[in-house]
Parts: structure tokens; C-alpha cells; sequence
């Protein structure tokens, strides 16, 4: 295969291994990413992850602030790329950035569409159950990730498999998918799959208050809205005077008891054992504020969890 000249837009890590993979068998003009922003308690500027890792390729990098104010489109058409590879670069691109280059742009998404339209597919996918996820390279048109599918790669989601583990098994996958679609279009092969847009659904952004933890949901629900909270905004529960994060939790069978949802009925190796509104969680590491993450077992050795705490859902906003 020729390699092909294009520009690589991109922000956060899960961009990464597609501009590296990018970056070792074609022609990069360009990256562009988001601009930096503050960090940390000190405010500090903090560049993108996809800046870094350009920095590092020799590759030249644009932070515009804006998609819509004629700039971007000026700088992809001066590139002379034959198109672009989008990956989470986090702005809608308006009909003018969309057609600046022959190919137009390609996007790698992380979910299987239709299913998953939006900012965080992955976590979604996990809260909501889902046995099955993948990547999808999609031909990007002025709605929201409604474009025609090039091409798709599928992988099981493990039944403790957190969002930021699968995060972690999606971004090479997206490369080396991006890698074929490329393939196909060099090659004048590809083909571009309208989606079923009845068969749609939204992934919207995560937000702190979605780390809530109802414990009136049946187990199921609870154990894989911890796993898909994992790492943000984190699974945080009211214990005693305080909010705790929890970690690790799995669903567990339980004959129905007279103990309302939130109580914790056992501690042992497992973790900590916690009715539901049916069945119930077991969650298998907690984290006080100010303190390190430990075992159920290590905080109730330390008296900061007991048989019968009631956990609550906190107030988040």
C-alpha cells in the first residue's frame, strides 16, 4: 500500500496509539488537538496527550480554539492531505472542516454504531450491560457519529472489566482498524455502510453526578454502574459521615432478606456484601476521602466498615 498524506486530529490518550500507528506507514502533514488546558490543584497549562505524542514524532501540531472560525479548514486544505483521521478530538466539525480535503475525514469511534452515538461510548456500554463493544471507522458527516461504516472489529466486555480497561483494549484495536480502513480506501475497496438510524442510541457525557450509587437498583445494575464510572467521575457511595468511592463490584445471587438496599450483610476475602433491590454487590475495595484505596476486608480491620452500614447515594454535583 502507498502511504497516504493526511492530517491526524485527536486529544485525548485513547487518540494516541492510532497517530502513532498513523505516524509509522504514512505521511502525517498535521496534528491537530485541543488546546491546552489547566491541570491539577495548581491550574498548570497541561497539553493533550495527542500533542505530547506528536512533539515526540517531530510532527507539527495545531491547537485552534475554535472549528467554525474558517482556521482549521484553511489549515487542512494548506496540508495538501488527502484526508483526515478524527479520533475523540472532542468539537464538532462543521460542513467546511468536513470537506477541506478530497478524502474528507475518517473518524475511529469506540463503540459499534448505530449503538453509542456520542462523548462516551465506552462507559455506557459498560454501565448499561452490554456483553459486546468494539470500534468503528466511520466516514464523518455533519451529524453527530451518524456517518456510513467503512468498516468494524468487535470484542467481549469482561464481566469485571472497568471503563478504563476497556478504554485501554479499545485504543490499539481503534489503530489497527484505522490501519485497514485506510487499506481499503488505497486500494479503491472500501465500502461505506449507511447506518439504521431507527436502531440509534446516545451515549451522552459522563457526569460527577453520574457516580451516584442507588443500591435500589437490582445488583446487576449497580455492579456495572461502578465498573462503567471506573475511572470517572468514580462510584461514590455515603458511608457513615462521608462519602467513599467503591471499587470492583460484582453482582451476587442472594436469597431475598428483610434488610433494606444499601446494607452491608457480610465482609469476607471477597469484599463487602451489599443488598440490592434484588440480589445483591459485592464490592471489593473502597476509598476514604483523603485515604489510599483498600480491600473491604483492610477497611473493616480498620473499623471504617462494618456489618450493618447502611450505604446511601450521595448528593453529587
Amino acid at each position: 500500500m502507498q502511504p497516504v498524506r493526511c492530517v491526524f486530529m485527536g486529544s485525548p490518550d485513547f487518540a494516541v496509539p492510532t497517530l502513532r500507528a498513523l505516524a509509522s506507514a504514512h505521511e502525517v502533514a498535521l496534528v491537530v488537538s485541543q488546546p491546552d488546558k489547566p491541570a491539577g490543584r495548581g491550574g498548570q497549562l497541561t497539553p493533550p496527550a495527542v500533542k505530547v505524542a506528536a512533539t515526540e514524532l517531530g510532527l507539527p501540531v495545531f491547537q485552534p480554539r475554535s472549528a467554525r472560525n474558517g482556521e482549521l479548514e484553511a489549515a487542512l486544505r494548506a496540508t495538501g492531505a488527502e484526508l483526515a483521521v478524527v479520533v475523540a478530538y472532542g468539537k464538532i466539525l462543521p460542513k467546511g472542516v468536513l470537506e477541506a480535503l478530497p478524502g474528507g475525514c475518517i473518524n475511529v469511534h469506540g463503540s459499534i454504531l448505530p449503538k453509542y452515538r456520542g462523548a462516551a461510548p465506552i462507559q455506557w456500554a459498560v454501565i448499561d450491560g452490554e456483553k459486546e463493544t468494539g470500534v468503528a471507522i466511520m466516514q464523518l458527516d455533519e451529524g453527530m457519529d451518524t456517518g456510513p461504516v467503512i468498516l468494524e472489529r468487535r470484542v467481549t466486555i469482561g464481566p469485571e472489566e472497568t471503563a478504563g480497561e476497556l478504554f485501554a483494549r479499545l485504543a490499539p484495536l481503534g489503530a489497527a482498524a484505522c490501519m485497514d480502513a485506510l487499506a481499503q480506501i488505497s486500494a479503491g475497496t472500501a465500502r461505506r455502510v449507511p447506518q439504521d438510524h431507527a436502531a440509534a442510541t446516545h451515549a451522552p457525557m459522563l457526569k460527577k453526578a453520574d457516580g451516584a450509587i442507588d443500591f435500589t437498583l437490582p445488583a446487576d445494575k449497580v455492579a456495572a454502574r461502578i465498573r462503567g464510572v471506573d475511572p470517572w467521575p468514580g462510584a461514590q457511595v455515603k458511608l457513615r459521615d462521608q462519602v467513599v468511592k467503591v471499587f470492583r463490584a460484582i453482582a451476587h445471587a442472594r436469597p431475598p432478606g428483610m434488610e433494606a438496599p444499601g446494607t452491608v450483610v457480610m465482609i469476607d476475602a471477597q469484599g463487602a456484601h451489599v443488598v440490592c433491590g434484588t440480589d445483591s454487590v459485592v464490592i471489593r475495595e473502597l476509598q476514604a476521602p483523603g485515604k489510599k484505596r483498600l480491600t473491604a476486608k483492610e477497611l473493616a480491620n480498620g473499623r471504617g466498615i462494618a456489618i450493618g452500614d447502611l450505604l446511601g447515594t450521595p448528593e453529587l454535583a
